[in-house]
């Protein structure tokens, strides 16, 4: 696993979505990454692995002089959830942030995750009508009353994926934001329409979804069960689906 490759691309990446704040167009990390960064050790999902590198980015970047994270909202002894990121300017303005990383699929008009079970426009609804607003509630300035009502900003990094088998017209928008065209930029297709692609496809792990193959990829037998993530050798990213997709969540 390159993470310097990674913090890389997380640095230079923009985002899914277009818009104004609290949507981030770019990522808030303007120096290059840490030379040496600290070895990951820990969830290998890919969320948790890319919430790791914000966090190592936040605090190498000299924008912030003060970075707190997964922030817990407790009332009545329940939980009600945590904001990612809280964190200070040089000027003294505190910032929460929501960060994600995301693959989607274009069909019949929407974007599916991969495994069929998230969906763009409600993880945007979610991080827009949910998680961002934690920071607002009283609540939370209750449990936090140091950081005041820190502005809010959404970060969504990741790739969209069309289907050139079963072209349909590509929504310029989700739930009313704009999507950036410059993150269609991957392709998907069913598994009987593999052979169609036509060039040799290397699987890819799951720290490969964001940067691409490397040397000692192994090539995609067209045999693996449920969906795979590839790369082609040209360089195009496939995710290549199930026939029952997306009807078959187990996947």
């Amino acid at each position: 696993m390159n993470l310097r490759l990674l913090s890389d691309w997380i640095i230079t990446t923009p985002s899914l979505l277009l818009g104004s704040v609290p949507i981030e167009v770019f990522s808030p990390f303007s120096q290059p990454s840490p030379q040496d960064l600290p070895a990951y050790t820990g969830n290998q999902r890919l969320g948790f692995l890319y919430q790791y590198l914000c966090s190592v980015l936040f605090r190498h970047c000299d924008r912030y002089v003060a970075i707190e994270e997964e922030l817990q909202i407790n009332h009545q002894g329940k939980t009600l959830g945590a904001v990612d990121f809280v964190v200070e300017t040089q000027e003294g303005e505190w910032q929460h942030w929501e960060v994600a990383i995301k693959f989607y699929l274009l069909y019949q008009g929407y974007w599916y995750g991969p495994n069929a079970k998230d969906r763009l426009d409600i993880k945007i609804k979610h991080m827009l009508e949910r998680q961002l607003p934690f920071s607002q509630t009283v609540e939370f300035t209750d449990a936090y009353p140091q950081f005041g009502t820190p502005s809010q900003h959404l970060l969504m990094q990741g790739r969209l994926y069309t289907n050139p088998f079963e072209p349909e017209p590509v929504p310029t928008h989700c739930s009313a934001i704009t999507l950036n065209p410059d993150r269609i930029v991957g392709h998907w297709c069913f598994q009987h329409q593999q052979a169609l692609i036509g060039e040799i496809l290397y699987l890819l792990d799951k720290p490969q979804w964001i940067t691409g193959k490397s040397a000692a990829s192994p090539i995609y037998q067209g045999n693996e069960a449920g969906f795979v993530h590839c790369q082609s050798a040209s360089g195009v990213f496939w995710f290549i689906v199930p026939d029952t997709w997306p009807n078959n969540t187990s996947a």
